[in-house]
């Protein structure tokens, strides 16, 4: 599911959709409950023994059990709660040089077992057909190792009246800063994973993550014109103290102060603001097509990093092997071979990690028992690497994995997906608010908005949440109907300055779709404020008449 078209489904239907997609349904009290270290090694190691008496010359065993708890309201009530559970075991073998998958939701000896062997000889018929063996990078076995996402407040403890308290309290204060309908909604996620292979792996992991979208939404009832403004909140992996701190950047604006965050969220705040920001657009001038320098939140630029660094980064489409979902990339290997394709301009330094504490990406070990780590993308704006699982590191000429194989289910394979992918701060010491002291005509842009781009991730266009012309080195009042376009190169070669590691804050996606049959994974971008000179900027008003 694209995020953009999670966005747009109602609270109501979106809640309804859940039990089918991500599990059973189940009571509150049981997601408190785990099943024990001692009894999933003994599942894997029957899967393991099963899949090497029957040929498999490798073996990956993932025992999971997903929970998810969603709460959902609009204005002053709560439209639905959703629990779900979802259990079961993915058995992946290499057989003949070719792969084999299956999975099953029967959690014992017998249902394992059977799985392994049915991976096997899906591995068998797969190696009749494949024209050359797979190539799997090494990986030293760890042994048994646990790892979990660092929590204060596990969000299963908290009772669900409190969660839908703090959400309708949101709602209240949005519609008492303007808005004439809210909507919040709190996403909730808790994955146990246990992998072990071949190689000599136990690993046991406990994810924790949470995301809050709201959005107000004004009504000017004499013409019937209406405007709205999500959120400015990011997804995290963390647990509930997310929503237990203060906001901890502000800039001034005409009609008020944007309040940007980044570890903590008061979306009390956030809401208030943004019944305040749907009300202030009902009257906000519409833009004037040209050029224009932008200086833009991070809390815009991630999706822009997101679609056009993440995507057209990731191996797998680099090489042809990976298409849906808006396509494969511009970013050939023949690029990165030349070592001196200009990416960006020589303050562009993205890096891929799955490391950073917070961050949606962040865990031990990606899913095929690779210790996750940090690598360069772009260095001084250079294209220098992309992301590899262990079957295509040797493609690139690496000895060893990235670490950013994931699966979103016990009954997926795991393939390659996009590990954090953030554009590191500037190194000289400058705040946006000394930023925008260098600019004569610009705009700036917070939050995300629509996007559109196209099947090489080239040319695209952005939105946004809030506008703000920007004339003689000052702020001034908010616009609407703007968005920019350029095409990926000619974009971040337009980059001129970037604000220190202060402003540095992360964005992300909770529902990013890749595959066929579609698979949803979350990950997180991290930016400081950003300014990209000379940007086409449109007018999107509809004109009728």
């Amino acid at each position: 599911m694209e995020r953009r078209t999670f966005l747009n489904l109602s609270g109501l239907a979106f809640g309804s959709m859940l039990v089918p997609v991500f599990g059973r349904a189940i009571a509150a009290e049981e997601m408190q409950s785990s099943m024990p270290v001692a009894a999933k090694k003994m599942l894997a190691d029957t899967a393991l023994n099963a899949a090497t008496k029957a040929g498999a010359s490798y073996c990956d065993v993932r025992i999971g059990r997903y929970l998810n708890q969603y709460v959902i309201t609009r204005d002053l009530n709560v439209e639905n709660v959703v629990n779900t559970e979802s259990a079961g075991i993915g058995v992946r073998v290499l057989c003949n040089g070719a792969y084999g998958f299956a999975a099953t939701n029967d959690i014992s000896p017998d249902g394992v077992a059977g799985a392994a062997r049915q991976a096997v000889a899906i591995a068998k018929a797969n190696a009749k057909l494949q024209t050359e063996p797979v190539q799997l990078a090494p990986v030293k076995g760890v042994g048994e190792v646990s790892w979990s996402t660092p929590v204060i407040k596990d969000w299963r403890s908290v009772p669900i009246k409190d969660k839908a308290d703090m959400l309708i309290t949101a709602n209240k204060a949005g519609m008492d800063g303007g808005a004439n309908f809210m909507t919040s909604m709190l996403f909730q996620v808790h994955q146990s994973k246990y992998f072990a292979s071949t190689d000599g792996s136990y690993i046991d992991q406990d994810v924790q993550r949470l995301w809050a979208p709201v959005t107000a939404t004004a009504i000017d009832k004499a013409s019937g014109k209406f405007r709205s403004r999500s959120g400015l909140s990011a997804p995290v992996g963390m647990g509930y103290e997310y929503f237990d701190a203060r906001p901890e950047h502000k800039i001034k604006a005409a009609g008020g102060v944007a309040t940007l965050y980044t570890k903590s969220y008061d979306i009390v705040e956030d809401a208030r603001a943004a019944g305040r920001d749907a009300k202030h657009k009902l009257t906000a001038k519409s833009v004037t097509p040209g050029k224009y320098d932008l200086m833009l939140s991070p809390e815009n630029i991630w999706l822009t990093i997101h679609e056009s660094v993440g995507h057209p980064t990731e191996l797998d489409r680099v090489l042809g092997y990976e298409a849906n979902y808006a396509g494969t990339s511009f970013a050939t290997l023949d690029k990165w071979q030349s070592k001196k394709f200009n990416y960006g301009s020589p303050l562009v330094n993205i890096v891929a990690d799955k490391t950073t504490p917070g961050s949606l990406g962040y865990v031990g070990y990606d899913d095929e028992g690779v210790k996750t780590k940090r690598w360069d993308i772009i260095k001084d704006g250079i294209l220098v690497s992309y992301q590899a699982t262990r079957d295509q590191a040797h493609i690139i000429g690496k000895t060893e994995s990235d670490g950013c194989s994931y699966a979103d289910s016990w009954s997926n394979v795991q393939f390659q997906r996009m590990p954090n992918v953030s554009l590191q701060a500037g190194q000289k010491k400058l705040t946006p608010d000394e930023m925008v002291k260098d600019i004569k005509k610009g705009i700036y842009i917070v939050g995300d908005g629509s996007f559109s781009i196209d099947q090489q991730r080239y040319n695209f266009q952005f939105g946004g949440q809030l506008f703000y012309e920007i004339n003689n080195g000052k702020i001034g009042q908010m616009l609407e109907d703007v968005a920019y376009q350029s095409n990926t190169q000619d974009f971040w070669n337009a980059c001129s300055a970037l604000c220190d590691d202060r402003d540095w804050r992360m964005g992300g996606s909770f529902f990013d779709g890749k595959g066929q049959p579609s698979q949803v994974s979350i990950v997180s971008h991290g930016a400081s404020t950003a300014r990209f000179n000379g940007i086409n900027v449109i007018n999107t008003a509809r004109k009728i008449g």
